[in-house]
């Protein structure tokens, strides 16, 4: 799973995404005594120009920054994920913020697709 994670980060660096944080999920969960463990992780990423995009055009957007990428085990297969901007940017109703939100939702797809071979 780490392989998957540095290449996913490898993608998004390429298309101008940041990880600006990483959490391990189930190293997280034990500290709280908690017993997770299957492996878990959830990337902060973001792209500067589109975050200053749509947060000059809405503030209301930062409800959905930074943008979330989860790479996790399922069985011997590691999965990738993230929730559609496309998606999140609907439930504040402007869309005018819709071609920069399909814009991140294709990048962030395209950089998926680049590090898993999908």
């Amino acid at each position: 799973m780490d392989e998957t994670v540095e290449r996913v980060t490898a993608a998004l660096k390429e298309r101008q995404f940041g990880v600006l944080w990483q959490m391990d999920v189930p190293e997280t969960l034990r500290a709280k005594g908690m017993p997770f463990s299957t492996p878990y992780r959830i990337l902060e990423v973001c792209n500067p120009q589109a975050a200053n995009e749509v947060l000059s055009q809405n503030l209301q957007v930062g409800y959905f920054l930074p943008c979330k990428v989860v790479v996790y085990q399922d069985g011997e297969r590691t999965k990738v994920a993230f929730p559609r901007p496309t998606s999140l940017i609907g439930w504040i109703g402007d869309s005018a913020l819709d071609p920069v939100a399909a814009r991140v939702e294709g990048a962030l797809e395209s950089a998926i697709a680049e590090a898993t071979g999908d």
